[in-house]
């Protein structure tokens, strides 16, 4: 049984815990009509958070949507209209058609509750600037309210994220009521290391080691055919596909995030369309453009209908990103000369 196994990336925890849930997993649940095999009660932890993104070819992580999201929660925003975009299924989580509940974190995390002019993220920022070795720097996110909605189509699987400085390095905790291994596992990591760099580069201190843990995790019985071909990949490979994901740069701020945002809209309405050398003249550290130009390869998939995106835009991609965009999109691939490069 895992407890806290350390992992070199979310790769390897991803597969460890699709293996653990396949093939000993402890109950057979039917939640919300959702047939799944599940464990109770495990986690891992990275040395290093940002190795954030798995490279398995049977698996088509999507680091377009990850981004979005990512930068979503960071600007503290739960409308329905941005996420869907990128991904059409959360719609059905929405109440009214409009915003997001309980999955909406960083809603909840970086927007003052009604009342209050401090969001909890700045409440705890604060505290951790003053406090040598807090412990209480805990971020609540899961909120009793929500088991008193009849129905509700959108209760937050997250239920707190805990900073912990010490030693100069920011340690992030995280406690997930119940997380999808195979599907929300990988976003989640993702933008919640990315949250965790974000607040370390605030507090001016060195990004610590992220640890994740799950009430229940589980694999749904639809996407046991896709695990196990993903398993099978992990297997016969012979040696594991890997690159080095960069640091975000120590100068980004919530005006940062604002600024890939507005880019990223303009994108998203078709307003405007993007060059590699349009993208490289923005007032913006290439860390962030790497962002634009996702924004723009899934422009050119969605509303020119691309059958290969432009070659130039793709290789101007981080290694990792092009590798995974020709994984999952034919049209990348096309423009790859048939598989990713």
């Amino acid at each position: 049984m895992l407890t806290n196994p350390t992992f070199r990336s979310v790769e390897g925890a991803y597969l460890a815990l699709l293996r653990l849930a396949t093939e000993e997993h402890e109950h057979h649940i039917a939640a919300r009509g959702n047939d799944a095999r599940e464990v109770i009660g495990v986690g891992f932890r990275l040395p290093d958070p940002r190795q954030r993104l798995p490279y398995l070819s049977q698996r088509k992580a999507n680091p377009i949507f990850q981004y979005a999201e990512a930068l979503w929660y960071l600007a503290g925003r739960r409308d329905l209209e941005m996420i869907s975009y990128y991904a059409p299924t959360m719609r059905s989580s929405s109440s009214d058609g409009v915003n997001l509940g309980g999955s909406a974190y960083g809603h909840t995390l970086f927007t003052p509750a009604e009342g209050d002019t401090v969001s909890r993220f700045d409440r705890v920022l604060g505290l951790l600037r003053t406090e040598t070795d807090s412990k209480r720097g805990y971020l609540p996110v899961f909120s009793a309210a929500e088991l008193a909605i009849s129905d509700n189509p959108d209760m937050a699987c997250l239920a707190g994220l805990h900073l912990l400085a010490r030693g100069g390095r920011l340690h992030m905790v995280c406690s997930m009521r119940a997380n999808d291994l195979d599907c929300g596992l990988l976003s989640d990591v993702f933008s919640f290391t990315m949250i965790q760099e974000y607040a370390a580069i605030q507090l001016g201190l060195e990004l610590g080691t992220y640890t994740h843990f799950i009430g229940s995790a589980h694999v749904n019985d639809r996407n046991a055919a896709r695990v196990k071909r993903v398993l099978n990949e992990a297997d016969c490979r012979r040696a594991p596909v890997h690159f080095q994901f960069p640091a975000m740069p120590d100068n980004t701020t919530a005006t940062t995030v604002a600024d890939v945002l507005e880019h990223e809209e303009a994108l998203r309405r078709n307003e405007i369309r993007y060059s590699t050398q349009l993208i490289q003249k923005l007032d913006m550290d290439p860390y962030w453009q790497q962002a634009v130009l996702l924004f723009e390869v899934y422009r050119q998939i969605q509303h020119d209908e691309a059958v290969a995106v432009d070659p130039d835009i793709l290789a101007a991609l981080h290694p990792g990103l092009r590798w995974l965009v020709g994984h999952r999109w034919t049209a990348c691939a096309t423009a790859l000369g048939g598989g990713a490069q």
